[in-house]
């Protein structure tokens, strides 16, 4: 526990910041979130789809949690060196360098969820330009709503859940007003 104890001042407790896993396992549900609602949408808006089902591969789950942290530490060192549309554009191209990176590797296996073949602007059918506006906010929005909550997130070392009766209990004490 050593170094990572603090007061807060908001609680009046001893509280330490989220482990590296519990920031990347947030990262992770949320990117895994985010693309099956993307997918929804955009099934929606081009084949008027009013099932609304988005889909994605349990390969999202590491790929989003790993992104994720990457995004953090970029986030850490330029948040006072770049202005927002600068990290915006610097991420995005993370984004497609990762993405171009771990497409390759798992088409190698046969077992890349995406082909953006069918895209006009589409590198090896594993990044495309097309997407450009929707990584630059995403990344936006993964930074300044999920990264920058994440680090605020901490964990109070003294809390305790509540006692509650448990229903037999409830059931053996007697009522008011009988």
């Amino acid at each position: 526990m050593r170094g990572f104890s603090q007061v807060s001042p908001a609680m009046g407790s001893t509280d330490r910041p989220l482990s590296p896993f519990w920031r990347w396992y947030i990262y992770a549900l949320h990117g895994f979130f985010a693309e099956i609602m993307f997918t929804a949408t955009w099934n929606f808006l081009a084949h008027w789809d009013w099932k609304l089902m988005g889909v994605t591969s349990v390969w999202a789950l590491s790929i989003y949690g790993t992104f994720g942290m990457i995004l953090e530490h970029l986030y850490l060192r330029l948040r006072c060196r770049c202005n927002l549309v600068v990290r915006g554009v610097l991420y995005t191209l993370c984004i497609y360098a990762w993405e171009f990176c771990i497409g390759y590797i798992l088409r190698c296996f046969n077992a890349c969820p995406w082909d953006y073949s069918g895209f006009r602007y589409n590198f090896m059918g594993l990044i495309t330009l097309e997407y450009f506006p929707f990584w630059f906010v995403g990344s936006l929005l993964l930074e300044r709503v999920v990264v920058y909550n994440a680090l605020r997130l901490r964990l109070d070392l003294n809390w305790k859940p509540k006692e509650y009766p448990s229903v037999k209990q409830e059931q053996e004490s007697p009522r008011k007003g009988e």
